[in-house]
């Protein structure tokens, strides 16, 4: 039996940016075809409403491409239909030939909201009739908002009426589609309407889908987890993924590796077999520094992020403000393969200002004149791409070079 292979903790950050499309060379000519290349790279991209920099799912894309323009995904959404909506650990626009193995998640999503009280409780008593309603509704009339109808909800769950509700039930259980977003508001259709006929004909078995999504999660993390597998996507359940894996292990389509953390401790993870390839082809990252989104695919798994790379990152939007350790909206600033600092951002539209309300330097790194000039050229672009070309961050950079 050969020797498990060793992958240094340089050699895993190097594979995991390359993974994560964080080793792009920057080019300022970009389109739609791009755009979509790099989407299936990634697998999918987060989609989010938070608006205080840049949402979730153009900042992801702007960080690995700055000539990405925002209207490449509008495209590739709304008229090339080469994306459609639905969940994966959130909502996120998902290369559409992935479509068929959606299906094992809408027909499961379908038994848990028949047992679901609360779900029950928001489509209220004549639930089935406004189901019955909004599709002969949809089907004759065309696509509809939520806002079309009157029956808004109280208290949590976004306002949800029964209408709304009938709307996300026919959505997550496959019949209907999103077939476009109107100032981040959804648009439902038919999914007939939205989802290519020869996809829709698709119905891989679970066995099939299983097998493609734990292949397809293993190949865009580089390595990882049973439980990494089965949290890349969210379709398959954590022990499902461990048979998966105990399987391909016996038959040779996966190997076990030994990875090295940013502590040099070890861990196990799982590799297709030509990891090593992989890892020698993989370019070193760009010393260009640049902010990511806090919902950026590469530190979306926070204690991945800590044993990896030694960064200790939390959201903090739904901290208390007193309680918050930095910021609303702090973004992770990235320059090659380590995280040097974060910085808690707003973009000011009306006024034009992108205001970095304060920096924060990783231990250990010192916030020299050049490292200071690259902070500046990543928001100076970044100030681009929002639309706030006034940069007022002189404050901030004081405060964190007196420590």
């Amino acid at each position: 039996m050969p020797a498990q292979l060793l992958i240094s903790n340089a050699d895993a950050r190097r594979l995991f940016l390359e993974r994560h499309a964080l080793s792009m060379a920057a080019s300022p000519e970009f389109c739609a075809d791009r755009t979509l290349a790099l989407v299936k790279h990634l697998g999918f991209v987060q989609l989010d409403s938070i608006n205080t920099v840049e949402r979730a799912h153009h900042m992801i894309l702007f960080s690995r491409a700055p000539g990405y323009s925002r209207e490449h995904l509008a495209d590739l959404h709304h008229e090339r239909r080469d994306l459609f909506e639905n969940w994966t650990h959130d909502a996120s626009l998902i290369p559409m030939e992935f479509y068929p193995h959606w299906r094992h998640r809408f027909a499961a999503t379908k038994a848990r909201i028949a047992e679901n009280p609360r779900w029950q409780e928001r489509i209220g008593p004549e639930g089935e009739k406004t189901i019955r309603d909004i599709r002969k509704r949809i089907r004759r009339n065309g696509p509809v908002m939520a806002r079309d109808f009157e029956d808004k909800g109280k208290g949590s769950w976004w306002g949800w009426g029964p209408s709304k509700t009938a709307l996300e039930t026919l959505w997550r259980t496959g019949e209907l589609a999103i077939a476009r977003r109107e100032g981040f508001e959804k648009v439902y259709d038919l999914a007939e309407r939205v989802i290519p006929e020869d996809i829709r004909r698709e119905r891989p078995s679970l066995t099939a889908s299983t097998d493609f999504l734990c292949r397809e999660a293993l190949a865009r993390l580089g390595f990882a987890t049973p439980q990494e597998i089965a949290a890349f996507w969210k379709l398959v359940p954590i022990e499902r993924a461990k048979t998966w894996a105990a399987k391909a292990l016996k038959r040779g389509d996966i190997v076990e590796v030994s990875v090295e953390d940013a502590t040099g401790e070890r861990r196990k993870a799982l590799a297709l077999p030509d990891i090593e390839a992989h890892i020698a082809e993989a370019p070193e990252p760009p010393a260009t520094l640049r902010f990511l989104s806090p919902f950026d695919p590469a530190i979306r798994d926070r204690a991945r992020a800590l044993r990896l790379f030694g960064f200790d990152y939390r959201i903090e939007v739904f901290v208390p403000e007193k309680k918050r350790r930095y910021g609303y909206y702090v973004l992770p600033l990235l320059e090659g393969d380590r995280f040097i600092g974060r910085a808690d951002v707003k973009a000011h539209r009306a006024e034009g200002r992108l205001e970095i309300k304060g920096f924060w330097s990783e231990p250990g790194i010192k916030l020299t004149k050049a490292r200071e000039a690259g902070i500046r050229r990543a928001l100076t672009g970044l100030a681009r791409f929002t639309g706030t070309p006034e940069i007022d961050a002189d404050a901030a950079l004081r405060r964190a070079r007196a420590g």
